[in-house]
């Protein structure tokens, strides 16, 4: 059979009929209402169901008579290999749209942002995702990133920030596995991409901790330190309650009087204030007991309240007051920390015989062991008691005399 011409074809009327392509078996020109127009169809037997079916495969003239030939042949080819084409386009058409790694990132984060109790991990989480790897590979779907492009992300701070690195390589790693298991990807590129970077030290070794004054140097520094005549400023005696109770600097700094029971000596961190929420109990020694008695009349809530604004002190008072009085601790030089006052303590009741349980509670650190764990039922108030008076008694002998206690 002949192939339908140009002529004929801009000719054709509506009551004309169909007219047979002649190029391909099936493939037809059925008239429209105007004169020199139509559309193509192919019919065809589906070889998946066997019933007869028809694709329509554009409109003439703009479909021009050897192009729909040519896109008819492509039909047949898949026809003769035993493929219905519409059911093949009907599913490539309901496939999901692969997302780019910056659209994926976002969806995770809102899904996963209702589980997380601390609110500033949230937003760190999307921040470093932020400012590390949507710049490179944010615009990229998630089929498409190999392992190549995450070496790049993390290169440049592979070696240099270490810590920062290890957290960017595990959100990268959860929102390809979310891609993954959403079918958008067909393997997690990360699982692979230490091949491509330069080995590191490990965690250990790279860890700087804390400096930490030496447990025997404290009774000194706070006698020529923190009790100092005629000072009336928060930091001293806010410090020296620090050490004695072995707390972190937040919950020093946060603490209220709705927390402090003077007559049964005792102070209790709410959950929503310890690092790991749980609520905590400390046995006051003596002398906090005298330091918190002196705060008394200074504000209605706070125990230690800023001079001049009356709230909760900055975060970096007592790191600046270290610094400036140099309370250097360690053979670098650097000076000791606010937190650091915990590792002495830690370190005077292993040189003094305390068991390792009363210790860690004081310190209020979490259990890892979950067998140990399930025993770990009681806080062991009343056997810290002595613990902290001796530490207390070691750190500001009853000798020293503070100035700003009132009488």
């Amino acid at each position: 059979m002949a192939i339908l011409s140009d002529t004929k074809a801009r000719n054709i009327k509506p009551d004309d009929g169909q007219i047979a392509h002649g190029g391909v078996t099936g493939l037809i020109l059925i008239p429209a209402k105007t004169k020199g127009h139509g559309k193509w169809v192919l019919r065809f037997v589906s070889p998946v169901t066997g019933k007869r079916r028809n694709a329509g495969l554009g409109s003439y003239p703009e479909t021009g008579i050897a192009e729909a030939g040519k896109l008819a042949m492509g039909m047949r080819e898949k026809i003769a290999a035993g493929t219905d084409p519409l059911e093949a386009k009907r599913n490539e058409s309901s496939k999901p749209i692969t997302p780019t790694f910056q659209d994926a990132a976002k969806t995770l984060h809102t899904e996963l942002l209702p589980g997380w109790k601390n609110e500033k991990h949230g937003q760190q989480w999307i921040n470093t995702l932020t400012k590390f790897v949507f710049p490179e590979i944010g615009a990229l779907p998630l089929n498409e990133i190999q392992p190549r492009h995450i070496a790049d992300v993390l290169r440049p701070i592979w070696l240099s920030k270490a810590e920062t690195a290890g957290r960017v390589k595990q959100r990268i790693h959860a929102v390809m596995s979310w891609g993954w298991a959403h079918r958008h990807c067909s393997a997690n590129p990360v699982d692979v991409v230490h091949h491509l970077l330069p080995q590191r030290l490990g965690k250990a070794a790279r860890t700087k901790h804390q400096p930490a004054m030496p447990w025997r140097e404290i009774p000194k520094f706070i006698s020529e330190k923190l009790r100092v005549t005629g000072s009336h400023d928060q930091t001293r005696p806010m410090l020296e309650l620090l050490i004695l109770t072995a707390v972190r600097s937040g919950e020093i700094r946060g603490i209220r009087w709705s927390e402090v029971n003077l007559d049964e000596g005792i102070w209790t961190i709410p959950a929503e204030r310890m690092k790991a929420k749980q609520a905590h109990r400390i046995p006051l020694s003596n002398r906090a007991v005298d330091i918190l008695k002196a705060q008394k009349g200074l504000h209605k809530e706070l125990v230690f309240p800023s001079p001049r604004d009356q709230v909760e002190l900055s975060d970096m008072i007592l790191t600046s007051f270290l610094r400036r009085e140099k309370a250097l601790s360690d053979t670098a030089g650097r000076v000791a920390t606010a937190h650091g006052f915990r590792s002495s303590f830690r370190d005077w009741c292993s040189e003094q015989g305390y068991a390792r349980d009363l210790a860690e509670r004081a310190l209020a650190h979490t259990v890892a062991n979950k067998v140990e764990a399930a025993y770990h039922r009681t806080d062991l108030l009343e056997q810290r008691r002595p613990m902290m008076q001796a530490w207390t008694d070691h750190c500001a002998p009853k000798g020293q005399v503070d100035n700003r206690i009132k009488d």
